[in-house]
């Protein structure tokens, strides 16, 4: 839209550089080129603004196939006017002089031509084509039959339009036939997820029976082992308890021979004691014997006073001791009485 101000009743226009301006009045071109500036006057003016740019128009329409499917096309179409003054003449692209609006919708009208003209030539192509090779090869056949049928069509050059690209979005048929058509691809994408499932539960299964088998020869070796090692260990036992017991043979016999020797020793120490002491026995009776005979033979001479008095001092000499002596006067009187008739007689 054009950029339009008012001074003191005229007009001063500033057009965009993809804006193609033409300027009239009284029939005749003034202005006529992109991008250009202006003053005008609005009673006497007639400007039209014809866009150079490319531009994009999306299109969706539907079609059917020659077994009779519906499917929806989405296609893109990039043009531009190459001819402004052949735009401008076939179509109303004039503005309004106080706004810049355009009075028309002309770039709706393109559209629609476009639109049409290239609904017609798919429509052509897909209704010769099976459903199947539609969705295979449809979007190139498609695309390439719209933009040999827009590059064919006569309206375009004469209104100044010129193709520049045309795409194929997407070519899909009714939900319903779709999900149909997914069904047999989904069972064998199913059926190879499936498959792939099993095997690898099956490679899982083949990984834990090896496991399992290797678990296994571990566990018999390391029984063998064990039982090496119980049988060594008893070897050893058996080897300690033998060399134990001949040690403790050979302690017992030592224990013995010196127990032999020491009973003997004592035996012989008892021996020699015994006659030491009936050697010592026997010399002691003999002095006695001598003794008592030497004794005899002393007091042999000796008369019977002498006896009595020995015996006496040997009696006082065996008496146990005599600390003190409690005469009571019974006794005493007693004593008086007997030394008195010791005396009278």
């Amino acid at each position: 839209m054009a950029d339009i101000t008012r001074r003191l009743g005229w007009r001063h226009l500033r057009g965009a550089p993809t804006a193609h301006i033409r300027h009239h009045r009284g029939g005749r071109l003034l202005h006529d080129g992109p991008g250009l500036s202006f003053w005008f006057r609005a009673l006497t003016a007639a400007i039209s603004e014809v866009p150079v740019d490319d531009r994009e128009l999306a299109m969706t329409f539907h079609a059917r196939t020659s077994d009779f499917q519906d499917v929806a096309v989405q296609a893109t179409v990039t043009y531009r006017i190459s001819d402004p003054a052949a735009a401008a003449a076939r179509l109303d692209f004039s503005i309004d002089p106080d706004t810049g609006a355009w009075r028309t919708a002309p770039l709706e009208q393109l559209g629609t031509l476009l639109t049409e003209t290239a609904q017609q030539h798919a429509l052509d192509v897909l209704s010769r084509t099976p459903l199947s090779a539609a969705l295979v090869d449809g979007v190139s056949a498609v695309r390439e039959r719209i933009t040999q049928g827009l590059g064919q069509e006569p309206r375009l050059p004469a209104t100044g339009i010129e193709v520049v690209a045309v795409r194929v979005i997407a070519l899909r048929p009714e939900p319903e036939v779709e999900r149909a058509l997914r069904t047999p691809a989904r069972e064998q994408i199913q059926q190879e997820a499936d498959r792939a499932t099993y095997e690898r539960r099956a490679v899982a299964v083949e990984r834990e029976r090896a496991i399992a088998e290797n678990e296994l020869a571990s566990q018999i070796e390391l029984a063998r082992r064990e039982e090496q090692l119980v049988d060594q260990r008893g070897t050893n036992a058996r080897r300690e308890a033998e060399e134990h017991a001949a040690a403790d043979a050979v302690r017992a016999e030592a224990e013995a021979a010196r127990t032999v020797r020491l009973a003997e020793a004592e035996a012989t120490r008892s021996v020699r004691l015994a006659r030491a002491e009936a050697e010592g026995a026997r010399e002691v009776g003999e002095a006695r014997a001598q003794a008592q005979a030497a004794w005899l033979r002393v007091h042999a001479d000796v008369d019977v006073a002498t006896l009595h008095a020995l015996t006496g001092t040997r009696l006082a000499e065996n008496l146990p001791r005599i600390d003190s002596v409690t005469v009571s006067p019974d006794v005493l009187t007693g004593l008086l009485a007997q030394l008195g008739r010791q005396e009278r007689a």
